[in-house]
């Protein structure tokens, strides 16, 4: 069932006069939660970095559209993933966010105990009961896949297969080479505005004069180009000012250049999102994510993390604020002006608006999204952003 009626969506598909999406889907509670079930549910939700897991026996519960899993890593260094509810009376074996390591999955309610492949081991009180099979209890797997360093679980399990999801995006990002890449700063922050708006944002820089004094001194606003997807993700390409090195107040890095790149790679940065939460952004010497997770109609929390590579990280004086610094002010910028559009989208004087040619984007965003309710779900992404 679509939940923004039709014809209010119709001006988000156009290819020339495209409008945004209607405000009931940045403020009703019945949108939000019919995208965590079509958007969130059953698509590739990003639910960390593999560095994070990096033991056997390392293990950390993750919030998963609707639901919550719990991630290990096995004897063989396997990633699993298991629905985050003892077998026995339906606890949760560990609250979201909590990581922990040991060759034992425990539930914190009974002492119920499993292996890191997810089979019971310990039942207290059943080990004589005629009948009970511990092989009859193991946790529910979940199905999950590792690319490129992050971590990825579709909780429905009626995903398409990982690979039709990424597409062609690996190809675009391999030389920055992301999962070589470790995390030197991570932030954490909780935005009052809907998790579209934030995208939205992220994939334009119409606003860039009015908002980011400091950005558009290392990169032009104009510059780059969209580029085409296979797959679900959208994205393109910004070019750095000719003093530029990358992306920071002075434009200086202090870091050395990712040795895999291009002369061209050398001299732009690169903005993706794979549907549905995770925005990757492309330096010429590192890489910085956004994973966001929608609280709210009006809430998101987002996490921020840059990485650079094991060289850089492991050189005496290392200090990755210079990238985290200028990206938490630019990050604080957008985050006021998400904002005052969730305010907007929840007046009565709300009503849709056209897009701008630096907007085409967003555009491809906002159609995709448009047609995704009207089809049940996301299922791929056009060449074009939308159809006339």
């Amino acid at each position: 069932m679509t939940p923004i009626d039709r014809e209010l969506l119709a001006s988000s598909l156009v290819s020339e006069g495209q409008m945004s999406l209607p405000a009931e889907a940045y403020t009703d509670d019945a949108v939000l939660d019919w995208e965590m079930e079509h958007f969130f549910d059953e698509s590739w939700v990003c639910v960390g970095r593999s560095e994070d897991l990096r033991g056997v026996g390392d293990r950390c519960a993750v919030a998963l559209g609707h639901e919550s899993a719990l991630l290990a890593r096995d004897e063989g260094g396997n990633l699993r993933a298991f629905y985050n509810v003892c077998r026995h009376r339906g606890h949760v074996l560990a609250e979201v966010g909590e990581s922990s390591s040991g060759r034992f999955i425990r539930c914190p309610y009974h002492a119920w105990a499993y292996g890191l492949d997810g089979s019971l081991q310990g039942a207290p009180g059943f080990g004589q009961l005629p009948g009970f099979d511990k092989s009859d209890y193991s946790l529910v797997p979940v199905r999950v896949a590792e690319w490129e360093g992050w971590l990825f679980a579709n909780a429905s399990g009626e995903a398409p297969p990982f690979e039709e999801h990424v597409g062609s995006l690996g190809e675009m990002i391999g030389n920055h080479r992301s999962g070589e890449l470790v995390t030197a700063a991570r932030h954490s922050y909780e935005v009052a505005a809907n998790w579209k708006i934030l995208v939205e944002n992220y994939h334009e820089c119409y606003h860039c004069s009015s908002i980011h004094p400091e950005l558009c001194k290392v990169s032009p606003p104009k510059s780059g180009e969209d580029h085409e997807a296979r797959g679900i993700w959208f994205g393109g390409s910004m070019e750095l000012e000719d003093h530029a090195e990358t992306m920071s107040l002075t434009g200086e890095s202090f870091a050395p250049k990712l040795p895999h790149l291009t002369a061209l790679q050398e001299r732009e940065v690169y903005y993706y999102q794979l549907f549905p939460n995770l925005l990757i952004s492309l330096h010429p010497d590192y890489v910085m994510t956004h994973r966001l997770r929608p609280l709210a109609p009006g809430r998101t929390a987002v996490e921020c993390e840059w990485l650079f590579s094991k060289k850089a990280v492991e050189s005496e004086g290392f200090d990755p604020s210079y990238a985290s610094e200028f990206w938490d002010i630019t990050n604080g910028q957008d985050w006021g002006a998400c904002e005052g559009v969730q305010s907007g989208a929840s007046s009565r004087g709300y009503r849709q608006g056209p897009l701008s040619p630096d907007e085409s984007t967003s555009g491809k965003f906002v159609a995709t999204v448009a047609r995704g309710y009207l089809e049940g779900g996301i299922s791929h992404v056009p060449d074009q952003p939308a159809v006339s």
